[in-house]
């Protein structure tokens, strides 16, 4: 059945895989082989957008590349970020056979050392106050969990979040999120309660502000972003939470005291703050937590992605103590919630950020890359913006600077010039070029990598007629 009122929704999450660069890419890409896997592929997995058709058939993934069936090598700067320790680190896969071996699973009655472990791991590394713990088995899952912890504890049903934010697929999660491919009119209504508000997005800022610099634009925008969250917090009276990633993965940084003013504004009419550090945490953007570059304590914060270590699905929810409210009911107990593999996994994942040193890494390789990247926008026009932090970075391509068009075809000119050249990337919002390099990344392949980034622009500005 096709439900012929339903809108085609605008790109957020990725590129278009529908799109006729795409196909002129595989035409010159694929080998027979690659064809015949995709093609079953498609046959047999339901078709949703974003993740199909796929691009391409992975037969390798290590350190910080990965590897298709036509042969060809990409350093892979996308990962759907939960490659921070490179994938198939040898430790990781040493720690993963050993519990396999001494305990592969244990009965959700029952403790599991490794579990336990991994949360006292967490509770040592996480900010300041978020000592207790519930594990799920992903991201989305861990999002759900947050919310009902914020509906049991507050007495309250009302969040605050964001457009253009994505906190998973699951319909909770769907209906704080702000992104079309997520709550796509087929499935129907969402979750009540759930009211959004514009993100914070300097360069493109939906309250209409300019974009300046520092001190001028705080004066001149007074941080409305922040305060129409308190304004909305004040209308609504009753909400549970305000939900949102303190970075936004777009990439987007919030203005200086952001996040500080949403912190006092909760504080003030008794909601709670949970941020999604799903993308973010565990050191993407050169700290251990996102939040803790504006100085913010939330009261429940979320992981997953790279907790597994790009081998494993596993997700954490971290709350404040007064906040264990729910002994009488049952907020996750999932099947495999304390399962002992993917808690080693986690724990492991720890281990090796820690001791490689790779939260230090993110910030000293990403300010390079961010640098490097800047130096790039003074020699190609179509570069509007390049913003980030750590190694969460993105370049926004423009076909006027002025006017900030949106240069959507360019930017996929770009990335499929990127990937025949091995750098491998994805596109958000339509023309961000959103560049995610695994923690483990070296100043050569980020020399290697602004080479390729470089060399593409130049192609595509030639071929857009946009030099001279």
């Amino acid at each position: 059945m096709k439900n012929k009122k339903v809108q085609r929704p605008t790109l957020s999450e990725g590129e278009s895989n529908k799109s006729k660069k795409r196909t002129q890419w595989e035409a010159k890409t694929h080998k027979s082989e690659t064809r015949a896997i995709l093609a079953e592929d498609a046959r047999y997995f339901m078709s949703q957008a974003v993740s199909s058709p796929c691009l391409s058939v992975l037969a390798k993934a290590e350190g910080a590349y990965i590897e298709d069936t036509n042969g060809r090598r990409y350093l892979d700067f996308h990962g759907n970020n939960v490659h921070h320790i490179g994938y198939g680190h040898p430790k990781l896969k040493k720690a993963i056979a050993e519990q396999m071996d001494a305990l592969p699973f244990a009965p959700r009655r029952f403790a599991s050392e490794s579990a336990l472990a991994l949360a006292k791991k967490l509770v040592e590394i996480a900010p300041a106050e978020l000592s207790k713990v519930l594990f799920t088995t992903g991201g989305s899952d861990a999002i759900e969990v947050a919310l009902k912890i914020a509906r049991a504890a507050t007495g309250r049903h009302k969040t605050i979040s964001f457009w253009d934010a994505f906190h998973g697929a699951g319909f909770g999660a769907a209906s704080i999120g702000g992104e079309q491919f997520f709550r796509s009119h087929v499935i129907g209504p969402l979750l009540s309660g759930t009211e959004h508000v514009a993100p914070f997005a300097c360069y493109r800022c939906p309250y209409g502000y300019p974009d300046l610099n520092g001190e001028a634009q705080l004066e001149l925008c007074k941080t409305t972003c922040a305060n129409f969250v308190r304004y909305v917090l004040e209308k609504e009276g009753d909400v549970a939470a305000v939900i949102a990633e303190p970075a936004r993965a777009v990439p987007y940084l919030p203005p200086p005291g952001y996040w500080k003013m949403v912190r006092q504004a909760c504080n003030d009419y008794g909601a709670l703050l949970i941020f999604d550090e799903i993308p973010t945490g565990l050191g993407k953007t050169g700290k251990m937590f996102a939040c803790e570059h504006d100085e913010v304590v939330p009261d429940i914060l979320v992981l997953g992605k790279a907790l597994g270590g790009g081998i494993l699905p596993i997700a954490a929810v971290l709350a404040k103590a007064e906040l264990d409210v729910g002994g009488e009911f049952a907020f996750g107990h999932y099947t495999h919630e304390k399962n002992p593999v993917t808690a080693k996994a986690a724990l492991t994942t720890i281990e090796i950020i820690e001791q490689e040193g790779l939260v230090e890494n993110a910030a000293t390789l990403g300010k390079y890359l961010l640098e490097q990247l800047k130096l790039l926008k003074a020699e190609h026009t179509s570069i509007g913006d390049v913003r980030g932090r750590g190694l969460l970075i993105g370049v926004e391509l423009v076909l006027d600077r002025v006017e900030k068009t949106p240069a959507n075809d360019l930017a996929e000119d770009v990335l499929y010039r990127c990937l025949s050249k091995g750098l491998s990337f994805k596109i958000t919002m339509g023309n961000v070029l959103t560049l995610t390099p695994p923690l483990i990344i070296t100043k050569t392949q980020i020399d290697l990598s602004l080479g390729i980034i470089n060399e593409s622009l130049r192609e595509t500005e030639i071929f857009f007629g946009l030099t001279d």
